[in-house]
C-alpha cells in the first residue's frame, strides 16, 4: 500500500512540476514576443513585480529598485510599452530567453513558490546584451489556473550600473 501511496505522491508532483514549468515557459514567450496584453493577464489583483537593485535581499520599501511594481503599476508600465514611444524601445528589442533550473520551493494550498533562473539575450539598435536573472515566483491556483503573484527578478549583475531595463524581464 505505501508503494502506492508514494507512487501517487510522486505522479502528483511531478505533474505540479510540469503545470509549472509550462506556465513558465508560457510567460517567457509573451514576454520574447512583446505579447504585453496576454503577460498582462497572468497576474493575480494583488500581484507585485520586482527587480532589486544593489543586492538581491534588500527591502524595496527602504532601498532603491529597478521595479517595484504593484497590480495597477504594471498595467501602467504595459500601457507604456504599448504606445511605442518608449526611446529606447525603438525599434523595440528582439528577444529571446531560456529557463532552466525550475525548482519548486514549498506548496501551501493554492501558492507555490518556485524558484528558476533565466538567461535573456536582448538584440537592438545599441548592441547585444545578455541577461543572466536569479527569478523567484509566489505562483496562485486561481479558478483553475495558475497566475503569477509575485515575480521577483534578481538580475545577476544588480551591482553594477544598468544603463537600460526597458522591457519585461
Amino acid at each position: 500500500m505505501n508503494a502506492q501511496i508514494d507512487a501517487a505522491a510522486v505522479a502528483a508532483r511531478e505533474g505540479l512540476h510540469r503545470l509549472v514549468e509550462q506556465f513558465l515557459f508560457k510567460e517567457a514567450r509573451l514576454q520574447d514576443t512583446h505579447a504585453y496584453d496576454e503577460w498582462e493577464a497572468l497576474w493575480t489583483d494583488d500581484g507585485i513585480y520586482w527587480v532589486p537593485a544593489n543586492g538581491h535581499d534588500t527591502d524595496p520599501e527602504r532601498t532603491m529598485s529597478f521595479i517595484y511594481d504593484n497590480r495597477s503599476r504594471i498595467g501602467i508600465r504595459i500601457d507604456q510599452l504599448k504606445t511605442g514611444r518608449r526611446h529606447t524601445q525603438t525599434p523595440r528589442s528582439e528577444l529571446a530567453r531560456v529557463l532552466s533550473n525550475i525548482e519548486i520551493v514549498s506548496q501551501s494550498g493554492d501558492e507555490i513558490e518556485v524558484r528558476a533562473n533565466a538567461v535573456v539575450f536582448e538584440d537592438n539598435l545599441r548592441g547585444e546584451t545578455v541577461w543572466a536573472t536569479r527569478n523567484e515566483y509566489r505562483l496562485r491556483l486561481v479558478d483553475g489556473a495558475l497566475k503569477m503573484a509575485r515575480k521577483k527578478v534578481g538580475l545577476v549583475n544588480n551591482h553594477k550600473p544598468i544603463f537600460t531595463l526597458s522591457f519585461l524581464v
